[in-house]
């Protein structure tokens, strides 16, 4: 059978069925049979003479059939048919749409002000969502866990929409970095606690809702403790110790984990450890990644870069799946990955299941309580290498004494084009190649952004060369702008 995807605005004539299928044959057979099974979609989809309508464009996968045989095109029995009809919205246009008196039609038991009614009214106008998804807003209670790039735009919707309480964690200050992409924040919160800036602006933006504020690290010690009063959480943290302790937390505590992820171009979406209407509880992050990469091989947004808008399209959909997890409308990720790659304009929604070998929800679970995270993704073993480090000052020491070193830089050229410290480049990818050009008979100081990079390589030219006499730059170039030239261009 085909399957035919039927447009939002049309579904309240399908009994708000979204697919539908249909027998193989011609578009022209295809609306035939829908028209029969659905009258009242006859005349939204066709006119008078039996035509398709102009303002509605209809596709076999990702092809427009006025490019094809029109009516004719063939259906095939794989064959996916998308109705795209003409879409109105942003109109301030207002005939018709209930003002704040709507209360009168809720009944007395409705706890909304006629300012608040006023506010959501273009939710409770929505048929399908409307006053009883409001309400369920206004009572749910939402964690979200880091206020940057994913944060921002989460916290934003989320108070928008009126999300009754919402719980911040976050333990960051503001940095003009921040600023390229982290929407909640400008530029008279630089050096303000995040959770404190998001506060004034969120109560800016809606004056009706809770909000606590928790300008602390969560771990093992007190996520439990945090997690425990709300509803949803959302993760929007940025390393992969958090992303497995809020993982585990959730599980433990049977808390929906809408979880979201950017870098680069790229950004992930899915809804962990979701109970369904039917008491079916979806997967969680280690059914997805199981173990974690090892340390230093994907890199931070703060090392590999991030476009800026990119944390809002993602964030947007988190946010989204957080109100849908609420308040039960449509079909929530649970059981689903999305992919969105920015680049390429291109996303991919992929099936994910419960494993049996679940360490803390499977067959078998062998973790009961929170671990050290730190431990468990492979941070301490690296600790315990004792990798040999420099500050800025005891570098900038070494300048101006004149001390006999090599100073390499491996970020990008493009980096290295927009501020650099007089350091040779030789970009990480090409470090093993280029070990020759690295001295073996006196200090070499490696640098990158902020010591990630500079520190991978560095385990890698001692693992495979057997250097001696390498020193990592504390906190990368940008530690050295804050202490020794505040006058160089951060990025």
């Amino acid at each position: 059978m085909a399957t035919v995807i039927i447009p939002t605005p049309l579904r309240k004539f399908t009994n708000n069925t979204a697919r539908l299928q249909v027998g193989p044959g011609t578009i022209h057979s295809t609306f035939r049979e829908l028209t029969q099974n659905f009258p009242d979609l006859k005349k939204h989809l066709l006119d008078e003479g039996g035509n398709i309508r102009s303002y509605v464009n209809i596709f076999i996968g990702n092809d427009d059939i006025r490019d094809l045989q029109q009516a004719d095109t063939a259906v095939k029995e794989d064959a996916v048919i998308s109705i795209v009809p003409a879409i109105a919205g942003g109109s301030p246009e207002t005939h018709g749409v209930p003002g704040p008196d709507a209360s009168s039609s809720t009944g007395s038991a409705a706890p909304f002000t006629k300012e608040e009614l006023a506010r959501y009214n273009r939710h409770i106008i929505i048929p399908g969502f409307g006053m009883e998804a409001q309400l369920k807003l206004k009572a749910a209670k939402v964690l979200v866990i880091g206020s940057g790039g994913l944060g921002s735009p989460v916290l934003l919707y989320l108070a928008a929409a009126g999300v009754g309480t919402i719980g911040i964690v976050d333990f960051d200050v503001v940095d003009d970095s921040n600023l390229q992409r982290q929407v909640l924040f400008g530029v008279d919160e630089i050096g303000k606690p995040k959770v404190e800036a998001a506060r004034r602006r969120l109560e800016g933006l809606n004056p009706y809702i809770k909000l606590h504020i928790y300008n602390t690290h969560l771990n093992s010690q007190n996520a439990l403790e945090i997690l425990k009063d709300y509803d949803v959480i959302a993760d929007g943290t940025d390393n992969f110790p958090t992303r497995y302790l809020v993982n585990d937390a959730s599980v433990l505590l049977g808390k929906p984990n809408v979880y979201a992820s950017i870098f680069q171009f790229e950004g992930q979406v899915s809804v962990f450890n979701y109970r369904d209407a039917q008491g079916q509880l979806g997967p969680n992050y280690r059914d997805l990644y199981p173990t974690p990469p090892p340390p230093g091989l994907v890199p931070s947004c703060a090392e590999g870069g991030v476009l800026g808008v990119l944390p809002g399209i993602i964030g947007s959909l988190q946010a989204l799946e957080v109100i849908k997890v609420i308040t039960g409308a449509g079909e929530t990720l649970a059981g689903r990955f999305y992919i969105f790659d920015a680049l390429n304009f291109e996303s991919r929604t992929f099936t994910i299941r419960r494993r049996k070998d679940n360490p803390i929800n499977g067959d078998n679970p062998t973790i009961t309580t929170l671990i050290d995270y730190e431990a468990f993704c492979g941070m301490h073993a690296v600790e315990e290498r004792q990798l040999k480090e420099i500050t800025a000052k005891e570098l900038y020491d070494w300048q101006v004494r004149g001390e006999k070193f090599q100073l390499i830089d491996v970020r990008e050229p493009h980096e290295y084009g927009i501020v650099n410290i007089g350091a040779e480049l030789i970009p990480l990818g090409s470090v093993a190649a280029n070990s020759g050009k690295i001295d073996r008979d006196r200090p070499v100081v490696v640098h990158c952004k902020v010591g990630g990079r500079s520190a991978k390589a560095i385990r890698e030219l001692e693992e495979k060369f057997g250097f001696t006499n390498l020193y990592n730059l504390k906190g990368g170039i940008l530690a050295y702008i804050d202490e020794v030239q505040p006058e160089l261009t951060k990025y």
